[in-house]
């Protein structure tokens, strides 16, 4: 492994110089996080400043996983099943894309999708026999919903099939865009069960006769995430891999619902990253004989990306109050996922253009952070479909066929 170029890796704990917010927090997050809250914050950040960011370029630019940080991040128990809030979890899941996307989105996948939906949905015997490894990173999972062929529409059209045959189901159908796909042991597949035409989630092990993986390969974001092309051909599992609390799609709406709130936080720690970067850069880069963070138009383009990051984090404490209460809804979760990530997407592009030609290039990170902004805007529903769910809850028409 080609080690980077120190310069490269501005830390944030060291971008203070002197400014009263060091950590670019002008709303005094800590105010509202209990003692113990903030020990495990802090510990948290501290850890993917210290283990995963300084390791992700390279591994960026390789498009591999790396497998040895994975006893580590297990030991620190970040998984939002094991914090004591919404807010807690959403912080330390933006934290996660502060250090890199794409450990971020394996996390995410792993623990809030799959581990989440044997939680909430599994059988006690899936509970206790898939769970403890599965938190322990020592099993990883994958999520399988979208399709080569269908994305948005994937609740009307999903084409992947499930039939019971005695005590087993067999499983047909193609799934594309599946994170984790190719090294997990665990698949979680989508598929309409033909006997009742309902969307039912089965649990598929990695080694099953007919279920095959391919790489997607040529990715410009988030590259360490293993993407995959999944194909089931006549795939039998036994009837106990069926997940018993879903009977229809709309047992996934819970899962969705939280899941586009997670990627909304991972949209404020990319935006904080971008800032982390461009401040340092702009303290560190002299022309015309001074920092260019001394100039009028960079102080302005840094506050300016300030400015969208501390507004997307405060819609984003008010998700978090709402899910603490039980009033989320998915037409919350899509607000917040569209405005999120719209004002993410202005602010990775300032702080690459602030780095001019060095913005384009991984060894000052910004780029990695540019390019894996698209993948954010895009998954867990695009920002037109989000936009158009908020679209139809303030006029009561949708705009879908």
């Amino acid at each position: 492994m080609t080690p980077l170029k120190e310069e490269a890796l501005p830390a944030v704990t060291d971008t203070s110089h002197g400014a009263p917010y060091p950590d670019g927090d002008l709303l005094l997050l800590e105010d509202l996080l209990t003692d113990e809250e903030i020990e495990r914050y802090h510990a948290a950040r501290a850890f993917l400043q210290r283990e995963v960011r300084p390791i992700a370029t390279d591994y960026w630019n390789r498009a591999e996983f790396p497998f040895e940080l994975l006893p580590r991040l297990a030991a620190q128990n970040l998984s939002g099943l094991n914090t004591s809030s919404h807010l807690l979890s959403g912080l330390i899941q933006m934290e996660f894309a502060r250090a890199d996307t794409s450990i971020s989105t394996f996390f995410g996948v792993h623990h809030e999708l799959v581990a989440t939906a044997i939680l909430d949905l599994g059988s006690d015997e899936q509970r206790r026999n898939l769970l403890p490894d599965l938190l322990a990173l020592k099993k990883i999972g994958a999520f399988a919903l979208t399709e080569p062929e269908h994305g948005s529409d994937i609740s009307r059209s999903i084409g992947t099939t499930a039939e019971r045959v005695g005590d087993e189901w067999v499983l047909n159908g193609a799934k594309r865009w599946i994170g984790n796909g190719t090294i997990a042991d665990y698949v979680l597949v989508w598929a309409k069960d033909v006997s009742d035409n309902e969307i039912k989630g089965f649990l598929v092990e990695k080694d099953r006769e007919g279920f095959r993986t391919q790489a997607i390969e040529n990715k410009t974001a988030v590259r360490i995430v293993q993407n995959a092309d999944i194909v089931l051909k006549d795939v039998r599992i036994p009837f106990t891999n069926w997940l018993p609390g879903t009977t229809s799609f709309r047992d996934t709406n819970v899962l969705l619902r939280n899941s586009r709130v997670w990627v909304s936080w991972q949209a404020v720690g990319q935006q904080f990253a971008a800032f982390d970067v461009a401040r340092e850069y702009a303290l560190k880069r002299h022309q015309f004989g001074k920092p260019i963070a001394s100039f009028q138009i960079i102080q302005s383009q840094l506050s300016k990306m300030m400015a969208n990051a501390t507004m997307s984090l405060s819609l984003m404490i008010q998700m978090a109050r709402l899910q603490d209460s039980g009033k989320l809804t998915m037409d919350q979760a899509a607000l917040a996922k569209a405005s999120c990530t719209d004002r993410m997407r202005e602010s990775v592009a300032l702080g690459r253009a602030m780095l001019g030609g060095n913005g384009i290039s991984t060894d000052f990170e910004i780029a990695k952070i540019f390019a894996d902004a698209e993948a954010i805007y895009s998954y867990e529903g695009s920002y037109e479909i989000n936009s158009l769910l908020v679209g139809r809850a303030v006029t009561g028409i949708s705009a879908f066929i």
